[in-house]
């Protein structure tokens, strides 16, 4: 049942899609406005289906933060990227250069204001996200970062590269760590029934030196996956 359940929640999913990224095509030369109202429309109607079809809801713990913050995230499945984009207000969200080249999806990401990186830059690239980051932060909107680099599966060893410090140091504002348990219930095609639960923790303020921000902030992302993760098999 659970695989009938996630093919047609497919089915949903490519359908809406389709029907949001060809019908909004002209809002790419419009107002960025129009193109974030879309943004959460498709949002919306994912988590729909997966609620209707798949059986699979989400809670959300914890205050969301206002604007002009750090958010750095723990990233399990593409259900996280579109739940934060709900839960926070209008994020610039860091990413590999390589998504904004997706026809459609990457059109639609850069003209939402999403942060381009190249992973393989080093320290040039660090620079050009704090410049893209500190002018997102002016605007009075938030920065959302993944902090370990890529999607990671349930129970794998944390690795937390060191551009969120970077990050952090040349803000200047609090950073807000994010829980999920998003990986137990999305993986890759099986949407499993169930709830999937993003908390969003205690802010860390600024002026941490970098080592100390990076344990805590490791500590508190990990400790409460974990607790989430077990939360959702039961144990």
């Amino acid at each position: 049942m659970t695989i009938l359940r996630s093919a047609i929640f497919l089915l949903w999913f490519a359908l809406t899609t389709a029907v949001l990224a060809i019908g909004f095509v002209p809002a790419l030369v419009l107002p960025r406005g129009l193109t974030l109202w879309m943004a959460r429309r498709w949002c919306e109607l994912t988590f729909f289906g997966l609620r209707t079809i798949a059986g699979l809801g989400f809670e959300v713990r914890g205050t969301p933060p206002g604007t002009g913050v750090l958010v750095a995230a723990k990233h399990m499945s593409m259900w996280d990227t579109l739940a934060l984009y709900l839960v926070l207000d209008d994020p610039a969200v860091v990413l590999k250069r390589g998504l904004t080249l997706i026809p459609f999806y990457g059109w639609y990401v850069s003209k939402a204001g999403s942060i381009a990186i190249d992973r393989k830059g080093g320290a040039q690239t660090l620079r050009r996200m704090a410049i893209a980051a500190r002018a997102v932060i002016a605007q009075g909107r938030s920065v959302l970062i993944f902090p370990e680099g890529t999607r990671k599966k349930v129970g794998a060893p944390p690795d937390y590269k060191p551009g969120v410090a970077g990050l952090y140091g040349q803000l200047g504002v609090p950073c807000v760590p994010v829980a999920l348990n998003s990986g137990l219930f999305w993986t890759g095609f099986v949407k499993r029934p169930g709830t999937v639960v993003l908390e969003i923790l205690a802010p860390i303020p600024p002026g941490l030196r970098s080592r100390d921000f990076m344990r805590l902030l490791e500590d508190r992302i990990e400790a409460a996956t974990a607790r989430l993760v077990a939360e959702g098999r039961g144990t």
